[in-house]
């Protein structure tokens, strides 16, 4: 391959995405997942208030400082259609739970059924993935009707993410540019544009965003989520988290064990490793994804790919390369570089579904055109049609990436980390690589300190992962069921990212079975 464009500053990488429900693309609806979620283990009941007003037993056991935030009474209201809206009120810093409050966006999908169980709180993922649209877009479809049935469904913006205090950066005038820009980092002169955009970029996040950039965390996050739960009249947590929503959810659970209800952690992150091992990790997972999706495309008449699968490989690889080499424009006008492209091309992969929208793709841009990658691009990066953003999640993954993460900025280090990557994955390991320019002149440094995760509680929480994962793999899913103790594996063999609500029914009888009969599968299970 030639010398690569990276993607451009500020834009989040390949990889650790959510469960996403959007626009149409090529006439067909992308379905994508991303991860977290928690449930409530066997055994582990739930008291229910009256829906909007509070339990005072809950909030009496709240710290005294967070009393008054526990024991608010929410007022709900009828929005989207047939769902309700609230907003619950938290503390800013919770240092100092007395100084600024910033509130959480909620949106809840009511139960149908006479028996509800309480509140089942949902994260799709990101980080930055919206809660909220979730629920209001996919909550319907992607959770069976016998969980709709025993819950309320209650889907939530993280703080930073979109409705919730969220993270502003850019103009939509500027996200195009900045998308448009392209980087030659294997140069001192590109690394070092690209590291003043970076840093032009994060000076706009703070005076835009205001002090509220520096605690989007997962920690404060999971402490938000115990303030939802209690507000909710919930004595324990029943969450489904999905991709980095199970990182949400174990650091929860290791914050809150006396609290964890029903908790299922679908397409797992592994809470041990680094930003480095992370990105190794997806970057190998990725390229096994490639050479699946390979395999099925040359099974298939009108596939634009051929020979063996080593020779279809080199073909999408030679694709790349030429968008490299010379960006081209779009039907719409706008030029499209090669990290546009990878971001359009490693979408589908989130869905195996969504394989036949990859292959028109790629069978218009091997003829020169690439408005139907662009338009996946698009999509990944919350550009509508109309050239609107309709969401902040690529400044919301930085965001929290930053604050979560020590990142390696080292010039020598992220050079030898890109040669890994590439060594790992051919075709898209440069795209994974120098992560660390994102948080190097961040204005606020990591806050946490990396460690396996300890859950001391005596419920079991539910693991979920997929072996065909490009975003979680499946390793993952095994270490975090092995840290977390008191927990029960479930393995999908299967593509894409996440299994429940996607899957086929031995997931879903498996998961509903633990969520509304408090029946947890006997760990390794394998469906």
């Amino acid at each position: 391959m030639t010398s690569a464009p990276h993607r451009p500053a500020g834009s989040r990488p390949p990889g650790r995405r959510g469960r996403t429900v959007g626009a149409a693309a090529l006439g067909l609806v992308l379905a994508l997942v991303l991860s977290s979620c928690t449930l409530f283990g066997s055994g582990g009941g739930n008291s229910s208030s009256a829906p909007g007003s509070a339990d005072p037993s809950i909030a009496a056991a709240a710290p005294a400082e967070l009393r008054s935030f526990y024991s608010q009474q929410l007022t709900w209201s009828r929005c989207e259609g047939e769902f309700q809206c609230t907003k619950v009120k938290v503390p800013m810093d919770y240092a100092k739970p007395d100084g600024g409050t910033i509130e959480i966006a909620a949106i809840k999908l009511a139960s149908k059924g006479g028996n509800t169980k309480g509140s089942l709180l949902v994260n799709p993922g990101g980080p930055g993935g919206s809660g909220y649209d979730f629920v209001r877009d996919a909550g319907a479809t992607n959770i069976s009707e016998k969980v709709r049935s025993n819950y309320d469904v209650v889907g939530f913006d993280p703080r930073g993410v979109k409705r919730s205090a969220p993270v502003t950066c850019l103009t939509d005038k500027e996200r195009d540019a900045n998308r448009a820009k392209v980087y030659k980092l294997d140069t001192d002169a590109g690394l070092a544009e690209a590291l003043a955009d970076n840093k032009a970029i994060a000076a706009k996040c703070a005076e835009k965003t205001g002090p509220v950039l520096g605690h989007l965390d997962t920690v404060s996050a999971a402490k938000d989520l115990d303030i939802l739960r209690g507000v909710l009249n919930d004595s324990k947590l029943n969450y489904l988290g999905y991709s980095y929503g199970t990182f949400l959810g174990s650091t929860y659970a290791s914050l809150f064990p006396d609290n964890v209800g029903r908790v299922v952690l679908d397409g797992a992150m592994d809470p041990s490793l680094s930003n480095e091992e992370l990105t190794a990790g997806q970057a190998k997972a990725f390229e096994k994804a490639i050479r699946a999706y390979v395999d099925n495309c040359l099974q298939n008449s009108g596939c634009p790919l051929s020979g063996g699968p080593d020779n279809a490989v080199r073909q999408i690889q030679d694709v790349i390369a030429a968008v490299e080499a010379n960006p081209m424009p779009a039907k719409d006008g706008r030029v499209v570089n090669a990290s546009m492209f990878v971001s359009g091309f490693i979408l589908p992969f989130y869905n195996d579904d969504n394989w036949p929208v990859l292959t028109q793709a790629l069978e218009a841009a091997m003829k020169g055109d690439l408005s139907p990658m662009l338009r996946l691009a698009d999509f990944g990066a919350d550009r509508e049609p109309d050239g609107t953003y309709s969401a902040n999640s690529t400044f919301a993954f930085t965001a929290i990436n930053c604050l979560d993460y020590p990142m390696n900025s080292d010039i020598a280090a992220m050079r030898a980390e890109e040669k890994k990557l590439r060594e790992l994955s051919p075709t898209l390991g440069y795209y994974f690589a120098y992560g660390g320019t994102s948080c190097k002149d961040w204005p606020y440094k990591s806050v946490r300190t990396l460690a396996p995760v300890e859950y001391k509680g005596s419920t079991d929480i539910l693991v979920v992962g997929t072996t065909g994962d490009p975003a979680t793999p499946v390793e993952w899913a095994s270490s975090l069921r092995k840290q977390l103790g008191k927990a029960s594996l479930l393995t999908w063999e299967g593509q894409g990212h996440t299994a429940y609500g996607r899957s086929n029914s031995c997931v879903e009888k498996a998961v509903d079975g633990y969520l509304v009969d408090g029946k947890t599968p006997a760990d390794n299970t394998v469906c």
